[in-house]
């Protein structure tokens, strides 16, 4: 076992205020990134928005629905190589370190593969969309092209995670920075320059995944330099390490998949409503969305410092760890939910310029000012979980959260309309951490034993 090398500003934790400082040290970069996020879609939106016709921006939007569902399906590969590389980073294994990012990468370019001949099913989703014959052929023609992105971007979320993992995320900042800052240039040359439209766009994102993905694996080249340089493949296809990383790959991906359905029903429930409601309950999922976008950088944060101080079998810091993430988090929900009470009639004004839509949305606000309260447990929790790559007892708490609110969310919205769809939904963010928190508690005086052991060894 070879000794990692770690840089001062990257490495050692103290006690108290030095971990708060160094959770956002890594909380910071990622939130950072986070926001550009919704910005590059807003750009999506926007240069589709300026071509004359209504379609372009349907196409987009169904299109980028589909990939949404698919690649975020594949979260797991970023979540598992993260907790995995954190974990080997505190036991000070170098050679373990590089052989996560292998088998990772390897696991991704298989799943890449799969996606791409399974292409034209996939495409047949399409099918299933009521919408005109002129934004389905324009969401195919954005589908056929950006389907070639998947290699590049299920390696860019181990790159991500791995990164992650080591606590390099002023280099994720760099890579989210990069790609995306690539995307809205290559987004108006291509569509606003040389009026390739939907195509445009796709290629657009095709061209900067790959990009990133060249900028990551130098990165992750000059990391390993860190750790012995590439390194021997002698610990790569050792049998128990890939057990436990399909292991919890597996249980990661089931967990979110059911995260999507229950997004997805709630969406469902809420067309059935008409229209309008469909409208205020995506406006609403938004303010989810912003909320989420600063709490997981927290969580992410929390994930390599977990995973390193189970890895290190350091139980005190481990302690400080998940107390400065709780802190930090519940004001920084404390500080959304006031912003949204204060500003969220200003939001909603900056979101649509419907009428109706906005006088129907502040009825519902409440649920957005309330949500970062009760949903900020499940996402510390989350982070916790990951880095010790408890992926079973994740699985197992998200499919009792989607049972019940598969069991209550229909008698609630015949109950109390969309109030009541809102409470379900409320109700399994709250039995989300409420879980979470049952079995942490159970597991936390043996965390840094069990974490150590293979997957299917914990009790």
């Amino acid at each position: 076992m070879n000794a990692v090398s770690t840089e001062p500003d990257e490495g050692e934790t103290g006690a108290g205020d030095s971990m708060d400082r160094r959770l956002w040290q890594l909380a910071l970069p990622i939130m950072l990134a986070n926001i550009s996020v919704p910005l590059l879609g807003a750009v999506d939106t926007a240069v589709m928005g300026h071509l004359g016709a209504p379609y372009y921006i349907g196409a987009i939007a169904i299109g980028g629905m589909i990939f949404s569902v698919i690649f975020w399906g594949f979260g797991f590969l970023r979540m598992s190589t993260g907790g995995l590389t954190a974990q080997a980073f505190g036991r000070g294994d170098s050679a373990e370190v590089v052989a996560s990012f292998k088998r990772a990468a390897a696991l991704a370019l298989l799943l890449a593969l799969v996606v791409l001949l399974l292409q034209r099913p996939v495409a047949g989703l399409l099918l299933l969309v009521d919408a005109s014959d002129a934004v389905v052929r324009e969401a195919a023609t954005y589908f056929y092209l950006r389907i070639w992105s998947a290699p590049a971007t299920l390696l860019n979320f181990v790159i991500t995670g791995w990164l992650l993992g080591l606590q390099r995320t002023r280099l994720t900042l760099l890579l989210t920075l990069f790609g995306n800052g690539l995307n809205v240039v290559l987004d108006l040359v291509l569509v606003v320059v040389f009026g390739m439209a939907t195509a445009g766009v796709a290629l657009a994102t095709v061209v900067a995944e790959y990009c990133t993905l060249g900028l990551g694996l130098v990165c992750v080249l000059m990391e390993m330099k860190r750790f012995g340089g590439v390194g021997e493949t002698g610990t790569l296809f050792a049998r128990e390490a890939i057990r436990r990383l399909l292991g919890v790959n597996r249980d990661i991906f089931i967990r979110t998949f059911g995260l999507i359905g229950s997004f997805a029903y709630l969406t469902l429930l809420g067309a059935r409503q008409g229209d309008l409601i469909l409208a205020v309950n995506a406006l609403l999922l938004n303010f989810s969305a912003f909320t989420a976008y600063g709490l997981d950088g927290l969580a992410h944060a929390c994930e390599s410092l977990t995973g390193r101080a189970i890895g290190a079998g350091n139980d005190a810091q481990l302690s400080r760890v998940v107390r400065a993430t709780f802190r930090w988090s519940f004001l920084l929900a404390l500080g959304v939910g006031g912003i949204y009470l204060l500003g969220g009639h200003l939001i909603l004004g900056l979101l649509t310029d419907l009428p109706d839509v906005r006088a129907a949305a502040r009825i519902y606000l409440p649920w957005a000012v309330i949500s970062p309260l009760i949903s900020v447990w499940c996402y510390v929790l989350d982070g916790i979980f990951i880095g010790a790559t408890l992926a079973r007892e994740m699985r197992n708490a998200m499919l009792v959260s989607v049972v019940l609110f598969g069991l209550i969310a229909e008698p609630f919205l015949g109950q109390w309309g969309n109030h009541g769809l809102w409470l379900a939904f409320m109700l399994f963010m709250a039995v989300r951490g409420l879980s979470l928190g049952l079995i942490y508690a159970r597991v936390r005086p043996r965390l840094v034993v069990i974490s150590s052991q293979p997957a299917t060894d914990r009790p």
